[in-house]
């Protein structure tokens, strides 16, 4: 009579056993360590996507994220140019703690390949906590943090020395160089610096051979000979420096290998998604971080001709489409392998969008919606707040929307928290685990205050004032748009941080709950109200400086300066140049005929 009994019993529990087997993948726990996929943008405006509100482009992949997560609203970089941006974003600390901040109006990114600063390896990124708990961790797109310190090969800054096992990208960031019927970035700037290194090496030679006329002293004619040959060098460089330029800056890396020296830009998006839905399906096991920084939409807006028209905000607008294009297919690879409700998915960018970005078919640039300013326009909203969406099913409601704020310096303390990883002591984090608000275990963000740099230079301080519910704003410096009154910096690469600024006294003074665009300044006459507010702020910004230390300048002058024994180079310098990406493999054949077979026209039809 027992055996039926215990036969039962097994088969019940065979079939218990079975049944949450085939959930498995379907439902996680919260304790659970789930995948991590991280999009970046690269000077994406606030207002470029669909469920921020534009109606002028097709964004249905990143609009399905924000339906099946949560949206936020006044998510803030913590600089409005690239470099510092990211720095922040890597580590959760202002980009003046580790140097990733200009003093100067000249430097506020890496702006060479072969300059000597970059993200000390000395600092912490998210990369490094997770890959110590074992996530595999990679990187495929824009680094942008530096590449060598002192030789040419040292790769001091390089991602795979900031916690990533896998690094397959630009070092740099595309530019309009890479094309070469583009107006160039940099080639004014090279230019300059070479016809001045021209200058002084050739005066060196003709300087050694004055106290050998005198006969003071015999100088060697082999080094006179050399101070010649060098100079005669950069001569010969400032005289191609255009196309030096393109080749130099416009690299394509695997891990620390040079693939393709210039970039062929027509392809670059196909092999980008291609080693990004590799990554997913090489360590589909978990967990993985994989960190997707976007080429796009940086001008020159390289867009596959699929795409080219279907926007109504022009090339911008295309370029826009194919990056929501990329971020569906990389949606559809964790769909497919039932790793989407095991997986948390984040997207943002890392500024504002570029006002000054322009040609004349019209703007090269994105649109910021009803926020002031953009890109390197100091403290401005349009130049820091940026879009950010979290999806994770089954732990984050979806379609919940968060007006709290919150700050790209947060996602280093929040993938901390999800993935085990314990923060470095002794070192100040600004970023706050956004888990709980996430979550909705509470209602309110963590930071009372904000603080805004332009470069090293604080010009703008925020304070939640969370018992009324108020975001107060206070600008110390603005900058001057030039022309006068247009909104913007045009004619230069970013609006300056000091010397032609203005100083506020009493500082301009808003309240951003209620006039986000910055147009109503409060009233300095009403004393009590804004009297209280400015010297709360005041404190604080006291206070925060209070906690900062005397650290290396990576963006320093000398350190932004081209150093020829720095330039990565594939093939013989200077004149570098390799093509090892050639084959075409079978995971780019099936995302080329994919691209063709579901993109055929019209906005509905864009996966």
């Amino acid at each position: 009579m027992k055996q039926p009994f215990c036969g039962w019993r097994c088969w019940l529990s065979a079939s218990l056993w079975c049944f949450c087997g085939s959930l498995q993948g379907m439902f996680v726990t919260r304790n659970s360590r789930p995948n991590i996929v991280l999009f970046m943008a690269d000077d994406l405006g606030m207002g470029d996507l669909c469920c921020y509100g534009n109606n002028s482009v097709s964004t249905p992949n990143i609009d399905r994220l924000a339906r099946e997560g949560v949206r936020l609203t006044q998510h803030l970089a913590a600089a409005s140019m690239c470099t510092p941006s990211r720095a922040a974003f890597l580590t959760g600390r202002y980009p003046v703690r580790s140097g990733m901040a200009s003093s100067s109006n000249l430097n506020r990114d890496v702006v060479w390949l072969g300059g000597s600063g970059g993200l000390p390896p000395n600092e912490t990124t998210f990369a490094k906590l997770l890959q110590h708990r074992g996530y595999r961790t990679g990187l495929i797109g824009k680094w942008h943090q530096g590449l060598s310190c002192a030789s040419r090969d040292d790769h001091c800054y390089h991602p795979l020395n900031h916690g990533f096992d896998y690094f397959y990208g630009m070092p740099f960031e595309l530019l309009s160089d890479c094309q070469g019927f583009h107006t160039p970035e940099l080639h004014r700037q090279l230019r300059v610096q070479l016809w001045v290194c021209t200058v002084v090496l050739g005066l060196i030679p003709l300087l050694l051979l004055v106290p050998t006329c005198a006969r003071w002293f015999l100088v060697p004619w082999p080094v006179i000979l050399a101070f010649a040959l060098l100079a005669l060098v950069f001569f010969v460089s400032w005289f191609s420096s255009y196309g030096f330029t393109r080749r130099w800056n416009c690299v394509l890396m695997r891990d620390h290998e040079i693939i393709q020296q210039p970039v062929r830009l027509e392809r670059l998006a196909s092999l980008m998604l291609k080693e990004a839905l590799a990554f997913i399906d090489r360590y589909k096991r978990g967990p993985f971080l994989l960190f997707i920084s976007f080429l796009h939409v940086h001008t020159p807006l390289v867009t596959k001709e699929k795409f080219v028209g279907h926007s109504k905000f022009g090339l911008y607008g295309d370029n826009v489409e194919e990056m929501d294009w990329m971020v569906g297919k990389v949606l559809e690879a964790l769909d497919r392998e039932r790793l989407a409700n095991h997986t948390l998915v984040y997207f943002t960018s890392d500024n504002g969008g570029r006002l000054e970005a322009q040609d004349r078919s019209g703007q090269l640039g994105g649109w910021n919606g009803r926020y002031k300013g953009g890109r390197g326009m100091a403290g401005w909203e349009g130049g820091i707040r940026v879009p950010g969406i979290f999806r994770w099913p089954t732990v984050l409601e979806a379609g919940k929307v968060i007006d709290e704020p919150t700050s790209l310096m947060d996602i280093f303390p929040t993938l901390s928290y999800i993935g085990g990883g314990i923060p470095p002591l002794g070192r100040v984090i600004d970023g706050r685990n956004l888990m709980p608000l996430l979550e909705g275990r509470v209602s309110r963000s963590e930071h009372e205050f904000l603080f805004h740099y332009c470069g090293a230079s604080l010009h703008t301080a925020r304070w939640y004032q969370k018992d009324c519910a108020t975001v107060w704003k206070v600008h110390f410096v603005t900058p001057k748009f030039s022309p006068e009154g247009a909104g913007a910096c045009y004619g230069s690469e970013a609006c300056p941080c000091s010397g032609d600024v203005t100083y506020h006294d009493p500082p301009l003074l808003f309240d951003i709950s209620r006039d986000p665009s910055e147009s109503r300044p409060l009233n300095p006459d009403n004393e009590a109200l804004f009297d209280s507010v400015v010297k709360k702020i005041e404190a604080a910004v006291r206070q925060h400086r209070g906690t900062l230390t005397p650290v290396p300048q990576q963006l320093s002058v000398f350190n932004t300066l081209w150093k020829p024994w720095l330039q990565p180079c594939c093939g013989t310098f200077p004149f570098c140049g390799c093509d090892r990406a050639d084959d075409i493999s079978d995971m780019e054949l099936f995302v080329e005929s994919k691209w063709n077979d579901t993109f055929t026209g019209s906005h509905a039809e864009v996966p």
